[in-house]
């Protein structure tokens, strides 16, 4: 069996007992971190908590070829943990229908997740949302303009949009990174952003929330990671006053 565990926002203190348990009970325990991490614990306070070892997966290793993990879990019970809820992510939907079309049984144990953690913090509106994007690094002169025309196609229709930031071994894009690349990638398009709203560190017990324009998301020090961004549709009455209560808007 492969069991997906979600393991909420933050620390080792928002998993689910449930996936606690699940884990706990398998043979093998595997990690998916460059979708979403836990920024508040180390794999060794996971590994002491869990009593397992955990074995950590590249992005090929569950994307392109995940045939090792499978082929334990035809045989045991496997545990895979992933960062907030398993299945916000279509790379674990990908990864769950692989295991289906061997025969392998599945399960999945929900978690918090940053999707909605949002809303509440930054008291956007959930059914106001519409389709998420994802900003990665610039690779030398490359910039993909697709973030921004997502962007553009949701404020046409009066929808805010939800940017995560790029995940890499070395390091985490951070929200000012995030707008000046999408400043640049709205110019090319003639797009203009008059209002963000940045989140730091969902799920710890001093998340950080600001919201305003380009130059103010670039003074605010919103401190380690994760961070996430927003970029507002028009806001609804009750939507401005919540980010001018919570966010300094």
């Amino acid at each position: 069996m492969l069991t997906f565990v979600g393991l909420g926002l933050y620390d080792l203190g928002d998993i689910p007992l449930k996936g606690l348990d699940s884990i706990r009970k398998a043979d093998h325990v595997f990690l998916e971190s460059y979708t979403s991490r836990l920024s508040g614990t180390t794999i060794r306070d996971m590994e002491e908590l869990y009593g397992k070892t955990i074995t950590i997966l590249s992005r090929d290793q569950v994307e392109v070829d995940p045939d090792f993990m499978l082929g334990l879990a035809e045989e045991f019970n496997v545990a895979l943990l992933i960062g907030g809820d398993p299945m916000v992510s279509t790379t674990h939907i990908d990864l769950r229908m692989r295991a289906f079309r061997r025969g392998i049984a599945t399960r999945i144990i929900h978690a918090s997740s940053i999707s909605t953690a949002v809303c509440g913090l930054s008291g956007l509106q959930n059914y106001r949302f519409g389709k998420s994007c994802s900003l990665p690094y610039p690779h030398r002169s490359w910039i993909p303009l697709a973030p921004a025309k997502v962007v553009q196609a949701n404020r046409a229709f009066g929808l805010h949009t939800l940017v995560y930031l790029d995940i890499q071994e070395d390091r985490c894009m951070t929200i000012s990174e995030a707008v000046d690349i999408l400043e640049t990638m709205a110019g090319k398009i003639d797009l203009s952003l008059p209002l963000y709203v940045g989140i730091a560190r969902a799920g710890s017990e001093s998340p950080v929330v600001a919201a305003g324009n380009a130059a103010r998301m670039k003074e605010v020090d919103f401190g380690p990671p994760l961070h996430i961004l927003i970029i507002p549709a028009e806001l609804h009455v009750m939507e401005r006053e919540y980010l001018e209560m919570f966010a300094g808007l």
